[in-house]
């Protein structure tokens, strides 16, 4: 078992498909895992090209994508819509699909059928779902034990979000930061190969790390001392209005260019200047003539 070289990323044609070994070697080599969210074939080869080691086609998409004001309203079947458009532009990155709200919290039986569908007609390879708290750890274990991979997902919560307060950064208090690390622990133990940790304190992040010898770590808002990091495709890439979360750094501003480039076209049509001759396709005089001619019977 080895990882993927760190410093000499491979070409995109040489790169084998990521596998959950290998990301356990990454983590055991101090490797830092690129994860980053994708909704559809376009930001699927972004993250490809990138060479991202996991890929999430996470239920912000509810927000990014489909215009819903939350992540609750996604469905399990657009949450599969997205991630089959996101499989088909992936051919190395591990593939994790979320769980949306209310596709597995009922039993263990809907959890699983659930995870089933999003890997035979979603085409991924893991699952995520949110919450450590017994239930979540419960159809987490579930889960596994059918033979499907599951990403935890702990800390702030999108999904149940309200009922923390809102938007706003976990485990601020002793007692609040132990039972993070406890649910983290309990995520492990029930055989989730990774956890995110979202919104929580640096100090907390770092404990839980001292006490995650299997499963890999990615976080995001919650400091530098996890194996990998996420950031959401839309945020990353400035695709939205408004500055985002605090921990959100920006490495593009393409809703600015996206704005732009839409009002000169609309411009340009409003003036008559596009199409310009550059953009037609011409005919032979013999065949225009040929055409009148032919209109004219």
């Amino acid at each position: 078992m080895s990882s993927r070289p760190n410093a000499s990323r491979t070409s995109d044609s040489e790169r084998a498909p990521l596998t959950l070994p290998a990301l356990r070697a990454m983590k055991a080599a101090g490797e830092p895992v690129v994860m980053v969210t994708a909704y559809d074939h376009p930001s699927a080869l972004a993250a490809e090209h990138a060479q991202a080691d996991v890929v999430l086609v996470g239920d912000s998409g509810a927000m990014t994508v489909l215009g819903y004001d939350s992540t609750v309203p996604a469905t399990t079947d657009e949450m599969l819509m997205l991630t089959r458009a996101t499989r088909r532009g992936l051919r190395t990155p591990v593939l994790v699909a979320d769980l949306p709200f209310g596709s597995y919290e009922v039993s263990d039986e809907q959890a699983v059928a659930t995870a089933m569908r999003f890997v035979k007609e979603g085409g991924a390879h893991a699952v995520k779902l949110e919450r450590g708290e017994p239930t979540s750890v419960a159809r987490a274990a579930a889960i596994v034990a059918a033979g499907i991979p599951v990403m935890g997902h702990i800390g702030l919560t999108p999904q149940t979000a309200t009922a923390l307060g809102g938007y706003r950064a976990q485990g601020r208090t002793g007692a609040d930061a132990a039972k993070i690390v406890e649910q983290a622990v309990a995520l492990q133990d029930a055989g989730c190969f990774s956890i995110v940790l979202e919104c929580i304190p640096s100090p907390v992040t770092e404990a839980v790390m001292e006490r995650m010898d299997r499963a890999v770590v990615i976080g995001i808002g919650a400091g530098p001392a996890a194996d990998g990091q996420v950031l959401v495709f839309h945020d990353l890439l400035g695709i939205r209005e408004g500055k985002g979360a605090k921990f959100v750094k920006r490495y593009a501003d393409l809703q600015d260019a996206m704005d732009a480039g839409v009002a000169a076209y609309a411009a340009d049509v409003r003036s008559r200047t596009y199409p310009a001759p550059e953009h037609e396709y011409g005919m032979p005089e013999d065949q225009v003539a040929a055409l009148r001619e032919a209109l004219a019977d």
